[in-house]
């Protein structure tokens, strides 16, 4: 007679070599998409074919991250994980409308940065990817932006994963640490997500333009003003709410994704000992 006996495993998805490599590789495509154009010559052919840049950047990014997702499964997402993956996905996709991005008001940051935390980067890094896809399928918000906005929602999560402390800080300190994180990481994805349609913009219509003639320090001049000009106050409501959310009920939230990956035993061998 044998019993079974189950090892414990930390986390939904291993990051592996492979997993590694492919997420370094679509981060590398993505830094390059969202920053040509501070970098590209006038006069390559990058810079004049812009307007064809985003739809390039676009197909490469669905693949790239398909890429990702098709290697993270391969190492690890069994079925558990794909089931906890859809639960927080469609929940972070329904939490999304509520403010219709209206002032910044986006619960849904809240929710990636409290499951990256729990759940890891590798995880985190599809949640967000798989979120966002399907909150633009929810919200008609389907374009050439979604690859770009799908990358750098991975990004936010992850980045929640990658937080120090994760086996130790507890309590009003962890809190602190994700609030903190999710205030400064709002600010980054509005920038970053400005970067996708700043090039795009008229230079005869605006002086806070893409302007392919200028060098990097102007060009970086002119999208500060811009960012300042045209997304401040969105951002600021997104980092705001994102950190009364995380301080009120991110307590609560933490508790139970914790129960839930313990109970879960994602991907656990099972071994069988004389009893």
């Amino acid at each position: 007679m044998t019993t079974p006996r189950a090892r414990p495993q930390a986390g939904a998805v291993r990051l592996g070599p492979r997993s590694l490599a492919a997420l370094c590789l679509v981060s590398a495509v993505g830094v390059a998409g969202f920053g040509w154009p501070l970098f590209a010559d006038p006069t390559s052919q990058v810079a004049a074919h812009a307007q064809d840049a985003p739809w390039l950047f676009a197909g490469l990014l669905v693949l790239l991250v398909a890429v990702v997702t098709a290697t993270i499964s391969e190492s690890g997402l069994g079925p558990k994980a794909v089931a906890m993956l859809g639960v927080l996905a469609a929940t972070g996709a329904a939490l999304r409308p509520i403010g219709a991005g209206t002032a910044g008001i986006e619960p849904m940051f809240f929710l990636m940065v409290l499951s990256g935390r729990v759940l890891g980067p590798g995880f985190g890094f599809v949640l967000g990817s798989v979120t966002m896809f399907s909150s633009a399928l929810l919200t008609g918000g389907v374009g050439p932006w979604l690859p770009f906005q799908m990358l750098a929602m991975g990004w936010f999560t992850m980045g929640a994963g990658l937080l120090p402390g994760p086996d130790r800080l507890r309590g009003r300190g962890e809190l602190a640490l994700l609030a903190a994180y999710g205030f400064c990481a709002a600010f980054a994805y509005g920038t970053v997500m400005n970067l996708a349609g700043w090039p795009f913009m008229d230079a005869l219509a605006s002086n806070v333009a893409f302007d392919p003639h200028a060098d990097v320090p102007a060009n970086l001049a002119r999208f500060l003003a811009y960012c300042l000009a045209t997304s401040l106050g969105w951002d600021l409501g997104r980092a705001v709410v994102t950190v009364v959310l995380t301080l009120t009920l991110g307590a609560t939230l933490l508790k139970a994704l914790r129960r839930a990956t313990r109970r879960a035993a994602f991907e656990t061998p099972v071994t069988f000992e004389p009893r």
